[in-house]
């Protein structure tokens, strides 16, 4: 016969006793009949509002609405590819520069990281749209890559300095260069801590392409203000929004997931679990150093 023992506190958790269980309970059931309230009161308003009427929701039936839906979708994915490949390489080369041993590369990379970053990524946009003459694509990628591709060099930079001292004073122990350090020693461990605050900003790059249509881009927001303002449709606006948003909401959660798996897969590597597991005994040279 086996005995059930009561769990027993920690110093940073007390396991609740019936009381406090029995008040959680109720502040459960309270949050969820309120939220429940909230969503039947916005449910109420939309259809006291009419807008589940067929004549705002047939539209998107429309051969013509459904390609222009998908060619505005099809050109916000192009504009956050260009944004997001850029970002990531303009970010590592403004964090090299901000972790250089040469002073003036260091003062002009730290310059150029905090003014990308304080100015409004709205206003770089619409600089490099109306003053410079930049196509509407060109000036939106150019934006997004100038702001986000600053606060990922900031994410480089930390999560290199973040890594364990020791690591790189043995590397440099065995006669690597900076370079090589950085690259096949520091950046390798870094990229697993930095991962998550990486797809976090290419979440911020995908939801600020929306902001190529107040230049007249054609991504999916234009598409949808386009159908949302047609006096032939009854002003569909809130169909509108509810069929782009949930797009948009499944768009940054595929790359959340997309995080996920990628930290799985090196998780599972070998190789990685080789290194966490079974670190180099003391003169042991590092892979590919002779």
């Amino acid at each position: 016969m086996t005995t059930r023992t009561a769990p027993s506190a920690t110093a940073l958790y007390d396991i609740p006793g019936p009381a406090t269980r029995r008040r959680h309970l109720l502040y459960g059931v309270v949050s969820t009949a309120l939220i429940l309230a909230l969503i039947g009161w916005v449910v109420y308003l939309l259809f006291d509002t009419e807008q589940f009427t067929s004549a705002k929701w047939t539209p998107f039936t429309y051969k013509g609405i459904q390609k222009l839906l998908l060619r505005g979708l099809g050109n916000t994915l192009k504009a956050f590819a260009y944004a997001a490949v850029l970002s990531l390489l303009l970010g590592a080369v403004l964090a090299v520069g901000r972790l250089s041993d040469h002073r003036p590369v260091r003062w002009i990379a730290t310059v150029l990281v905090e003014f990308f970053r304080a100015m409004p990524v709205l206003v770089m946009i619409f600089f490099i749209f109306v003053a410079l003459k930049v196509q509407p694509l060109p000036a939106l990628v150019t934006g997004l890559t100038l702001y986000n591709g600053s606060v990922l060099a900031e994410v480089f930079r930390t999560g290199i300095n973040s890594v364990e001292r020791g690591q790189s004073e043995a590397a440099y122990a065995l006669g690597l260069r900076k370079t090589q350090v950085t690259t096949f020693v520091l950046a390798p461990q870094a990229v697993r801590a930095m991962l998550p605050t990486i797809i976090s900003q290419l979440v911020v790059a995908l939801k600020d392409t929306s902001l190529g249509y107040l230049i007249t881009y054609e991504e999916f927001l234009h598409a949808g203000k386009l159908i949302a303002s047609n006096l032939d449709y009854d002003l569909p606006f809130i169909p509108v929004v509810m069929v782009i948003s949930p797009i948009y909401i499944g768009m940054c959660m595929l790359l959340s997931w997309f995080a996920t798996w990628v930290a799985k897969q090196e998780r599972r590597n070998p190789k990685v679990k080789a290194v966490e597991i079974a670190p180099a005994e003391p003169g042991t040279l590092l892979p590919g150093v002779q």
